[in-house]
């Protein structure tokens, strides 16, 4: 059974305030493979906080199909061992490290005006300890493409994992009033939210007024499910206002609807139009192929009669040619 005590790990950052460049820790070793920590002193993706991730180290030269789940926490601290900040309050969290996703960690550990109050940093060094406990091993395993990771509690698959982080590393409160609570039906509204932003992100001349209104029925579905979308929404109202005033004010708007829905229908009846005629052309050649069939059929079976008829003929004229004695007259001595 694999040892699940936690690791910790620690690591001093001399000259903190000094550094604008990635700072890499050594490797350490925990639940059969090697971790390194990044710690990113200007932020990364979020320029004003401080970024930390928990990485596997070499990750290609495991075998296909591995994964380690793990329970993670990150502490900061000065110099004489006071905590500044850790980042977790109700719990650390458990994730899941593989091929596809082998590192994982906190873009905005803690806010860079944080660190720079009086008392935080002593003597310009900085120490990072991060806490490694590994609850799960898979060495190696099948890869179907169907495997999920849970992010904030959804299941998606891993090909979604990088949409719905970003999702949540950007609004953070989006899903703290989600009301649903089977895993399933959580499933189904994340890729609703994940279809919807797609669509918003569309340019606003390229919808049309259907597009908008069924955008706008999905949002207040995704809504009344408890997701927080204020920013979705205002998103939404101003691509309206942008189609607007693409298509001009007043009467002219609404000729600009009717015209680009007129133009998007037609579109997609001469789509369906050339479906058709490729089916038709398909239902002729298969009904000449079946036309063809019958008439050898049919020739088939008249050769076939014709033959059977003249091997009986002559046999029966072999009959004839041939002088059998009548075997019926003869008396038995």
């Amino acid at each position: 059974m694999e040892d699940r005590k936690q690791t910790s790990f620690t690591f001093e950052i001399d000259n903190f305030w000094d550094k604008e460049a990635l700072i890499r820790s050594p490797n350490f070793f925990s639940g059969g493979c090697q971790w390194f920590v990044d710690v990113y002193p200007r932020g990364c993706g979020i320029e004003d906080h401080l970024s930390t991730f928990l990485c596997v180290a070499n990750p290609e030269s495991l075998l296909l199909g591995w994964k380690r789940r793990a329970i993670l926490s990150l502490v900061l601290l000065n110099v004489s061992g006071k905590r500044l900040y850790r980042t977790y309050r109700d719990g650390p969290p458990c994730k899941t490290f593989c091929a596809q996703f082998p590192a994982w960690g906190w873009a905005d550990a803690m806010p860079l005006e944080m660190l720079q109050e009086n008392g935080f940093m002593e003597k310009n060094k900085l120490i990072v300890q991060v806490n490694v406990q590994v609850v799960e091993v898979v060495d190696e395993a099948e890869v179907t493409g169907k495997e999920t990771l849970d992010v904030n509690g959804f299941q998606v698959l891993y090909s979604e994992v990088g949409q719905v982080t970003t999702i949540f590393a950007k609004h953070p409160d989006v899903a703290l009033n989600f009301i649903p609570k089977s895993q399933l039906v959580k499933t189904v509204y994340m890729k609703l939210l994940m279809f919807l932003i797609e669509k918003l992100n569309k340019p606003p001349r390229s919808f049309i007024r259907n597009e908008l209104s069924n955008a706008r029925m999905e949002l207040i579905d995704l809504t009344k499910a408890g997701f927080k979308l204020d920013w979705l929404k205002e998103k939404l109202d101003e691509i309206s206002l942008e189609r607007k005033k693409a298509n001009g004010d007043g009467s002219l708007s609404s000729y600009g609807f009717r015209v680009q829905e007129l133009e998007e229908q037609v579109k997609n009846l001469n789509l369906k139009l050339d479906t058709e005629k490729v089916k038709s052309a398909k239902v002729l050649s298969l009904e000449q192929t079946v036309s063809d069939l019958r008439d050898e059929l049919s020739k088939e079976k008249t050769r076939s009669t014709t033959t059977t008829k003249d091997v009986l003929e002559g046999v029966i004229r072999s009959w004839e040619v041939l002088d059998y004695p009548d075997l019926s007259n003869e008396e038995v001595e």
